[in-house]
């Protein structure tokens, strides 16, 4: 009976499993699946993770202009950085311009977002401090916000130059009204010195150097 129990065990080791599997298959398998879900198979054994950190698995995950992106950010040659490193980096938030605009990549679907910081727009009477303050705010991704307190007219310009890999976009205008505070521990808006958004609407444009034709202003009343 020893000699069967013998035979029995050695048997059993001889079963495939995935640790049997060879790190090109792990990759392949791998290459189907979404960033956070390859980070979790990597923890799996020592196959899925060395086949987590292949530049061919991660490569598909990056924008198609990934090389000018780590120019940009980084100013490193691309070639130098593993892709899987890449890819971690651009999913934080870098900053450009003089730290006032911030650019990161969504993890799962691979899509390039950009933030601009009132700080890197031209407004009206923004350096005077009987129409505006600077507040400092953590709901703002460059921590400060610009707050009105009266004008009679305000122009907001911005300007970016970036290259955004092919694709679709959508453009949003982040405008609070009234000042920010906190009651039972929720963040409103205090309206009470809110006036004349009735008067007139507020028209918001978008212009392409590219296309220099004129896209129709949206109108709020």
């Amino acid at each position: 009976m020893g000699v069967g129990y013998s035979g029995l065990l050695a048997e059993t080791d001889l079963v495939p499993g995935l640790g049997n599997i060879p790190e090109s298959c792990a990759a392949r398998v791998l290459g189907y699946l979404d960033p956070p879900e390859i980070c979790k198979l990597g923890l799996l054994n020592r196959a899925f993770r060395q086949a987590s950190w292949a530049d061919c698995v991660w490569e598909s995950k990056l924008p198609e202009n990934y090389q000018c992106l780590v120019k940009k950010l980084f100013d490193e040659n691309p070639e130098d950085l593993c892709k899987r490193d890449i890819f971690e980096r651009l999913c934080s938030p870098n900053r450009f311009d003089g730290g006032t605009k911030e650019v990161w990549m969504e993890k799962r679907s691979g899509g390039i977002c950009v933030s601009i910081s009132w700080q890197g727009m031209k407004i009206t009477g923004i350096d005077d401090r009987r129409y505006w303050n600077h507040i400092a705010s953590d709901e703002s991704r460059f921590h400060t916000i610009a707050y009105l307190q009266q004008i009679w007219w305000v122009e907001v310009d911005g300007n970016l130059e970036f290259q955004f890999p092919s694709g679709t976009y959508s453009l949003y205008f982040r405008l609070r009204l009234g000042r920010p505070k906190k009651r039972l521990g929720w963040q409103i808006s205090n309206l009470d010195q809110v006036h004349g958004w009735d008067i007139k609407p507020v028209r918001f444009q978008f212009f392409n150097a590219k296309w220099p034709a004129r896209h129709d202003p949206v109108l709020f009343e």
